[in-house]
């Protein structure tokens, strides 16, 4: 019966959210109504609150994967290899997986989706929250191997670069450049980007 249970509200989650994001994107964030999302998806306003406490939660969950990411990733590193190389690594992963986090993804409903929530005030502040979240997780996970400030700089600098990259990118795919053009650009800006980050020389 547990797990029947569970089943049941992941699929109620899952019900809700994707009536939301077709909503949104179909007429904008401030255009949809919560009543309407609710009863696309088949259930009370109450039930929909019960599984996402504010409006934003309907589209912001989608990053729910990704929070404290950095965080784990240091703190899941090799013994012999330094934070910025791990943190490099992985991002370099999301591109070659086309991650969406990453911006490096061309589907439609992706670039759509990241347009919504650059141009909406109320889901760009949330997510800055959220990102604020991310940076004291990663200043705690630095802090374990360096000293406070030291980390605290460094949690900043980094998720400041990948925020960078992951909107540079975007803004490339969504203005029409073909997919592994904007890969190509990417990568060599992340390579750029985390060099730096060690303490490399930048790019001249």
């Amino acid at each position: 019966m547990t797990g029947l249970r569970e089943l049941q509200r992941r699929q109620t989650h899952e019900a809700i959210s994707t009536a939301a994001i077709a909503l949104f994107l179909e007429r904008g964030f401030d255009e949809v109504p919560v009543t309407e999302i609710a009863a696309a998806a088949g259930v009370s306003k109450p039930t929909l609150f019960k599984y996402f406490p504010t409006k934003e939660d309907l589209v912001l969950h989608r990053f729910a994967d990704h929070k404290g990411e950095a965080a784990r990733v240091v703190r899941g590193r090799g013994a012999d290899e330094h934070p910025v190389a791990a943190l490099r690594r992985h991002y370099l992963d999301g591109l070659a997986a086309h991650d969406p986090v990453t911006g490096l993804n061309d589907h439609p409903e992706v670039l759509a989706f990241h347009r919504m929530v650059f141009d909406t005030p109320s889901l760009a502040l949330r997510l800055s929250h959220h990102m604020t979240q991310d940076e004291a997780e990663l200043t705690e996970a630095l802090a374990e191997t360096m000293d406070e400030l030291t980390a605290a700089l460094l949690a900043a600098q980094v998720l400041a670069v990948q925020r960078v990259l992951a909107r540079r990118t975007w803004a490339q795919l969504a203005g029409g450049r073909p997919l592994p053009e904007a890969e190509a650009d990417a990568v060599s800006a992340a390579e750029h980007a985390f060099a730096q980050l060690a303490g490399g020389p930048p790019r001249r």
